[in-house]
C-alpha cells in the first residue's frame, strides 16, 4: 500500500523532473509496477511512459490493419510487418497487438426460463463408428431434455436419417408419458429442409409428425447453439458420466444400459433450480403438464421403391433380400423397421426378412430358393420330354404307362435321355416298342433290350457318359464336320512317303 505522501512524490518526480518510471522506482526503492499504477490512476496512458520500441514505426500500420480486419491473428500480422522490415520477436509482438486491438466484449445472455411441460430440447450426439458385420456404421445418440425438470432421454441408432429421428421422438414421448408443447432443435436436415434467415421450410415428414403429435417445432437461430444449452450440457454429461469407458456387446445392449442410466443416475442427480430436489422430483411435477400421447402411432418405418432384376433379390440398405421368383422384373415396395424388412407387391406382403445392418449379405427365405429350384427342375423335365417326343414318339406311351403305375416321371425321362444319347433314336424306338409290348414299360427294360441287341450285332458295349445336370451342357448341339478333308490329307502324306522311298 503506497501512502498519499509517496504518491505525491512520485507524481512530482515524473511531471516536474521528467524522471521515467524505472528511475523513480529505483531511486525510491519500490517496484516499478507500483509507480505505473500511480501514474495510471492519474489518467496517464501506459504508452506515455514506455521506452521507445522497434514497433513504433509500424504502429500506424498495425492499428489501420486491425481496424480493417479486427479478427486478424497476431501471427499473420507479424508476418506482414516482418515483410516491411520489422525485426522484433513474435512473442513481444503479440503483446503490442493486444495493446492496440479493439477490446472484445463478451456477449451477455439472458437466462432462459420455461414453464413445466412447455419445452424440450432435441439434438443428435456423435459417438464415433462401430463395425457391424462387414459394414462400418456411425453410432449416434438421440437426446431429448425436458427444459424445466432436466429429465434426459437417450437412444442410440446406427445413422441419423429421418426415420431414426422420428423413432427417437416416439420413444422419448413414450418414456416421458407425454409430449412437451414446444421442441427446440438445431437446423437439422431431418427437421429443416431449407432456411433463409427467418424463412424456414420444414421437412414435410417432420412437419406432418409434429402435427400428429401436436407440438411446435422451433429451430434455433443459425449458429446460436447457446439457445439450446440444456441439451448441449446434457450431451456433455452423457459423454462423461455414461459413455466414457462403457463396455457393451451390441446396440440393444447399449440401449438397455442407456435406459437404466436415464431412469437411475440421471434422474437422481441434483435439480439445478432447487438443491433440495432431484431431477426425479421435478419430473414428477412436470409430467402432469405434458400433452397426452396421440391415440394412434405415427408410422416411422423406412420406405423405398425397388425393382427386381434377373435374380429374385431386391437391394435395401447395402444388402440383398430374396423374393418369390415369379416377381422377377416387377416393381416392389419395401418398408423396414429396426428388426424386420417387409417386401410388398401391390397391397400384399410377399416376403418378410430379419433386418441386417451389415453389407453385401444375402438374406434368403429357404422357400423362395426351393420353389425356384423346383421350377427349374420342372422346366428341364418338360424340355426333356419334348426332346423325347420328337426323337422317339413311342416314349410318350411308355411315360403314360409309368404315370398310371405311380412311377417317378422325372427320373424316367432322365434315364431315357441318356439311352437316347448312347444308342440313338432308331435303336431306342425299337427297344421302347418291345418294352411296351412285353408289358414292362420301364427304362430298365428298355436298357436291357438295347444291350441285348448290341450283343447280337457283335458291337462293343456302350460306356455311359456322365454329364453334369446343366441344360447348357446336356442340350449343347455340336455340328458334325466333313471327314473327307482328313482323307485328302492322309492321301497327300502317303504320296510324299512314296517319293522319299524312291
Amino acid at each position: 500500500m503506497i501512502s498519499s505522501e509517496l504518491e505525491a512524490h512520485i507524481l512530482r518526480l515524473f511531471h516536474a523532473e521528467h524522471w521515467p518510471p524505472g528511475t523513480i522506482a529505483g531511486q525510491l526503492g519500490i517496484h516499478h509496477g507500483a509507480v505505473e499504477r500511480v501514474l495510471k490512476a492519474e489518467g496517464l496512458p501506459r504508452s506515455s511512459f514506455l521506452r521507445p520500441s522497434k514497433s513504433d514505426p509500424y504502429i500506424p500500420f498495425i492499428t489501420e490493419t486491425l481496424k480493417k480486419y479486427p479478427r486478424l491473428t497476431a501471427s499473420r500480422l507479424h508476418e506482414m510487418v516482418k515483410a516491411r522490415g520489422y525485426t522484433g520477436r513474435p512473442g513481444h509482438f503479440r503483446t503490442i497487438v493486444r495493446r492496440h486491438r479493439a477490446p472484445r466484449f463478451k456477449e451477455a445472455y439472458l437466462r432462459l426460463r420455461t414453464l413445466p411441460g412447455e419445452q424440450a430440447q432435441v439434438d443428435w450426439a456423435h459417438f464415433g463408428k462401430v463395425a457391424v458385420g462387414k459394414a462400418v456404421r456411425a453410432l449416434v445418440g438421440f437426446v431429448m431434455v425436458l427444459s424445466w425438470s432436466r429429465a434426459i432421454f437417450l437412444r442410440f441408432f446406427l445413422g441419423q436419417h429421418i426415420s431414426n429421428f422420428l423413432r427417437g421422438h416416439v420413444a422419448a414421448f413414450q418414456r416421458f408419458s407425454g409430449i412437451p408443447r414446444v421442441l427446440l432443435l438445431d437446423n437439422l436436415k431431418s427437421a429443416v429442409a431449407e432456411r433463409v434467415d427467418e424463412a424456414i421450410r420444414f421437412n414435410p415428414t417432420y412437419l406432418q409428425f409434429s402435427g400428429h403429435c401436436r407440438f411446435e417445432p422451433r429451430p434455433v437461430a443459425v449458429a446460436r447453439g447457446n439457445q439450446k444449452g440444456r441439451v448441449e450440457r446434457a450431451i456433455r454429461y452423457i459423454r462423461e458420466a455414461f459413455f466414457a469407458a462403457r463396455e457393451w456387446t451390441d446396440l440393444d445392449d447399449l440401449n438397455r444400459q442407456a435406459d437404466a442410466w436415464c431412469d437411475g443416475a440421471a434422474m437422481d442427480r441434483r435439480w439445478v433450480e432447487d438443491n433440495d430436489k432431484s431431477v426425479r422430483d421435478a419430473f414428477f411435477e412436470e409430467q402432469g403438464q405434458l400433452l397426452p400421447l396421440p391415440a394412434n402411432p405415427f408410422p416411422t418405418d423406412e420406405r423405398q421403391e425397388v425393382s427386381v432384376g434377373k435374380t429374385p433379390y431386391v437391394r435395401f440398405d447395402l444388402n440383398d433380400y430374396s423374393v418369390p421368383h415369379e416377381l422377377v422384373g416387377h416393381s416392389l415396395s419395401i418398408t423396414a423397421d429396426l428388426q424386420q424388412v417387409r417386401i410388398i407387391h401391390g397391397n400384399q406382403v410377399v416376403a418378410v426378412h430379419p433386418r441386417s445392418f451389415s453389407k453385401k449379405e444375402q438374406i434368403e427365405d429357404p422357400s423362395h430358393i426351393a420353389r425356384l429350384v423346383q421350377e427349374k427342375r420342372q422346366a428341364r423335365r418338360h424340355r426333356g420330354m419334348d426332346r423325347l417326343r420328337h426323337a422317339v414318339p413311342r416314349t410318350l406311351d411308355l411315360l403314360q404307362e409309368l404315370a398310371q403305375r405311380g412311377q417317378n416321371l422325372g427320373s424316367a425321362v432322365n434315364q431315357l435321355l441318356r439311352l437316347l444319347d448312347a444308342y440313338g433314336a432308331t435303336e431306342l424306338e425299337i427297344a421302347v416298342a418291345e418294352a411296351i409290348a412285353g408289358g414292362v414299360p420301364h427304362p430298365h427294360a428298355v436298357r436291357h433290350t438295347l444291350e441285348r441287341r448290341r450283343q447280337e450285332q457283335n458291337k462293343p458295349a456302350v460306356l455311359p457318359l456322365d454329364l453334369p445336370d446343366d441344360a447348357r451342357v446336356r442340350e449343347l448341339s455340336v455340328k458334325t464336320h466333313d471327314l473327307g478333308t482328313y482323307d485328302t490329307l492322309k492321301g497327300e502324306t502317303n504320296h510324299e512317303e512314296d517319293n522319299d522311298e524312291r
